[in-house]
């Protein structure tokens, strides 16, 4: 692998800037007529500020949401109807253990067949009383035997889409049953009803209805009688969220905790989703997009070498690096020569990016890769690739400072981000950004740059806190994600929220970000304290004279109160000077 230096980086340069700034005013909508690099700047900053709180708004709303079970309700369910009723207050304290914002309505429909007559379907319409869910279940469901396989299916989801009361900006069906709709398009079974649905319904008009009401569908799959099934809605709608809730054996607590585990999944994966493609929409979108990915490595003997050169950028040293905008934007970069393989079809696809197999054989064993490349980019288009490789030399240069001070107090579990560089493929003229793929390791998704924490670690939390400490509220690394393994968190593709909105791109949410969907958020742990990130005085300081934050007496006042109430000396000195001064607080006299 031969490797060279540049020093005169001024055409990577030139082309990131003018990039970036173009895509910038394609994200807002609004092309600049201003000439200068100053003016167009400026013009996008107040732009990207009314963006931004559209997206913060959005996803305040996004916290509440409508959650609807749709259940087969004939006799062979019978403990999943149990499930139901048993399971529904366990997930709504795990989900609101760290996320207390959240605001959700739940609700019922429950099907049997066409021949129940009055039993057919079954409503209990949304309502904020999870009691009220559980009393209902334990009461007034019961499962009813009857005389063939397939069940009114398409009648049930269409009488929760329809006749169910959606009024929250996130909106969850989560259908759980054992056998498929009736028609032979749907199964071979002994079927009432070959010709299909009696009542003219076709799964095209119901899941037609669901996408206009911006209803997210999700499946707990109990046996294979509804695979059939569950391929033809995918031609429709595209790919959706599929949970195993097969059992072996009468085991309650086995099905609830499936419950659990799939309901808490079917409510945190669209309210993770809503700061990058911001609508249910856009989610409908990324479910075909999804329809293209192949989950298996290939045969590489099958696929032709490629050349290419990946460009390294050398990291920052300091904080005032770091801060600096355009620190990045002149750096030299490394370039290494590479040959390569690459997968045909992407393994994963997510809301900016598809991800690829991938091998470097320029070395006698061949290491695998994970090649990304975003959505619909334009071919030749460097400038959001450099933008990865920024983000993780900052999110590295953080967690190179958090570990040293972690290991000071005794916390020798690191953090730290997968080293990314940009490929480029001399082949087909495509730039990719491209790091090591991970080996023997189960991928999870801790928390999100909105604020929602999806698996809670102290550690983790607790490292978001030191980056803002770190910066004096400059900036949040957080979207933390990848493998927790025995002595480190082995992460990548995080996201910063900063107060400067021409940077890290569209997930950046500024100075609302930090303060909406961190600090309101944020509970110090353990961690937080021994690295003494409690200090209240330095978020005092940051509402006091703006800083990352909104300018807020009030608030400043409150934080050095409480920096005084745990025996800081400084907030003593600050909540004395403030109430000589009258700062958020009357004067004294």
């Amino acid at each position: 692998m031969n490797q060279k230096t540049g020093n005169d980086c001024s055409e990577y340069n030139i082309k990131f800037l003018e990039e970036r700034l173009r895509r910038y005013e394609d994200e807002v909508g609004q092309i600049s007529n201003k000439s200068t690099l100053i003016d167009r700047v400026s013009y996008l900053r107040k732009n990207r500020e009314n963006d931004v709180s559209k997206a913060i708004i959005n996803i305040e709303y996004s916290m509440n949401f409508d959650l609807c079970f749709v259940l087969d309700c004939t006799g062979s369910m019978s403990p999943y109807i149990e499930a139901a009723k048993e399971h529904i207050l366990k997930v709504a304290s795990y989900v609101n253990s760290h996320n207390s914002n959240f605001k959700f309505w739940v609700g019922f429909c429950g099907y049997r067949d066409h021949y129940n007559n009055g039993n057919r379907l079954q409503i209990f319409d949304f309502t904020n009383s999870l009691e009220k869910f559980k009393t209902y279940i334990t009461n007034k469901v019961k499962a009813i035997q009857n005389y063939d396989q397939p069940e009114d299916v398409l009648g049930g989801l269409n009488a929760a889409i329809t006749e169910m009361t959606w009024s929250n900006a996130t909106r969850i069906l989560l259908h759980i049953g054992d056998a498929p709709p009736h028609g032979r398009r749907f199964t071979n079974l002994y079927d009432k009803y070959p010709n299909g649905d009696p009542n003219g319904l076709t799964a095209e008009s119901v899941l037609k209805k669901m996408k206009l009401k911006k209803i997210l569908y999700n499946f707990g799959k109990i046996n294979d009688s509804t695979d059939v099934m569950l391929n033809v809605f995918r031609e429709i709608i595209g790919e959706f969220p599929v949970f195993d809730l097969m059992t072996m054996g009468d085991n309650p607590e086995v099905l609830v905790d499936k419950f659990c585990k799939a309901t808490s999944s079917a409510i945190f994966s669209p309210i993770t989703l809503t700061t990058t493609l911001r609508n249910s929409k856009s989610i409908y979108s990324l479910q075909q997009k999804k329809l293209q990915i192949n989950p298996h490595e290939p045969d590489w003997t099958t696929h032709p070498e490629k050349t290419g050169t990946l460009l390294c950028c050398i990291p920052p040293r300091t904080l005032a690096e770091v801060k600096n905008e355009y620190y990045f934007i002149n750096s030299s970069f490394i370039e290494q020569d590479i040959f390569f393989k690459l997968a045909p079809q992407p393994f994963s696809v997510g809301a900016e990016r598809y991800a690829y197999f991938a091998i470097d054989t320029s070395i006698g064993q061949a290491n695998k890769l994970v090649i990304k490349k975003y959505h619909d980019i334009k071919i030749g288009t460097i400038e959001r690739y450099l933008e990865s490789v920024e983000i993780f030399n900052i999110a590295s240069f953080f967690s190179i400072k958090f570990n040293i001070a972690a290991e000071r107090v005794g916390i020798n579990k690191k953090i730290t981000f997968i080293d990314v560089k940009v490929l480029y493929d001399k082949t087909d003229n495509t730039y990719y950004s491209v790091e090591n793929y991970i080996s023997n390791a189960k991928f999870k998704k801790f928390n999100v740059n909105s604020g929602l924490i999806t698996e809670f670690h102290s550690i983790l939390e607790a490292f978001a806190h030191f980056t803002y400490k770190y910066t004096e509220g400059y900036l949040v690394v957080y979207d933390l994600q990848g493998a927790d393994l025995r002595d480190e968190f082995l992460l990548t593709d995080p996201v910063i929220h900063c107060v400067d909105l021409l940077r890290f791109g569209i997930t950046n949410l500024g100075k609302g970000g930090i303060q909406k969907c961190f600090l309101a958020k944020h509970k110090c742990n353990d961690i937080c304290k021994k690295l003494k990130l409690d200090d209240y005085n330095l978020e005092g300081r940051c509402y006091e004279n703006g800083i990352g934050v909104e300018k807020d007496m009030k608030r400043a006042f409150e934080y050095y109160q409480q920096s005084a109430e745990i025996g800081h000396a400084d907030g003593i000195n600050n909540v004395g000077r403030c109430y000589e001064n009258g700062i958020g607080e009357s004067k004294k006299t």
